[in-house]
């Protein structure tokens, strides 16, 4: 099994990619700043970390960078599935901690407002399918599961809230959605595994939340995904 992880910054991908050993390949996407990292699990088995790279001196967040990543990760490695790793905020209503670790079981987008029809709207929010291995993945490691949002700010407006309350969005985040896009559309299976690093109802700016548990929350996604990766392997 080809396993392709996409993950955002580096910060997140840093303690996953030196568990696993994993080796860069130097200049695998061209000019694009998108970074290969790679690693043969088995004589059948290889897993591939793909991070967004940098610009200005800062990793490339948010969905424009999510989705050159994910189009350009599949173009050249061609994965039986793409797993988005990354952090995310959470609910404490809903029993959300710092640091925990969920399998996303929908996705959507929480900003994008857009008027028409029901086919405008449809398109607008995505809700796209998920693999059908996320809820094998989180019964069999027992974690959590909850449907993930995307946004492109970092903060969240009373009208993404809305947005989220009515569709049942339990993760903000800012790329798991536009991974879940391009997979849609080349039909390759896609999983979203979201550690939490800050609380949206905690009271707390959200900046200095984020950062303060940016790398405990990147050190339990990497626990997670090892877990994972063996599942996947082990299959």
């Amino acid at each position: 099994m080809k396993i392709c992880y996409i993950v955002a910054m580096e910060a997140e991908a840093k303690p996953f990619v030196e568990k696993f050993g994993v080796e860069k390949v130097e200049s695998a996407f061209g000019k694009l700043p998108c970074q290969l990292y790679q690693h043969r699990l088995s004589e059948k088995d290889s897993l591939h970390i793909v991070v967004n790279g940098q610009q200005h001196g800062s990793s490339l967040i948010g969905c424009e960078a999510a989705s050159i990543t994910t189009l350009k990760a599949i173009e050249t490695i061609q994965p039986d599935i793409v797993i988005n790793s990354g952090t995310c905020g959470a609910f404490k209503k809903n029993g959300a901690e710092i640091g925990k670790v969920y399998i996303g079981n929908g996705v959507m987008f929480h900003d994008r407002r857009v008027m028409g029809d029901d086919k405008w709207y449809t398109q607008s929010i995505g809700n796209y399918r998920l693999s059908k291995l996320s809820e094998e993945i989180a019964a069999a490691l027992n974690m959590p599961m909850g449907k993930v949002t995307t946004g492109s700010s970092l903060d969240i407006q009373p009208c993404d809230l809305e947005i989220m309350a009515q569709h049942g969005g339990e993760l903000k985040d800012m790329e798991g959605a536009a991974v879940a896009f391009v997979c849609s559309l080349l039909d390759i299976p896609c999983l979203l595994v979201k550690s939490v690093t800050d609380l949206i109802d905690g009271g707390e700016n959200t900046l200095d939340e984020f950062l303060r548990n940016l790398a405990h929350a990147s050190e339990e996604l990497s626990k997670a995904n090892v877990r994972i990766v063996e599942h996947l392997i082990n299959k």
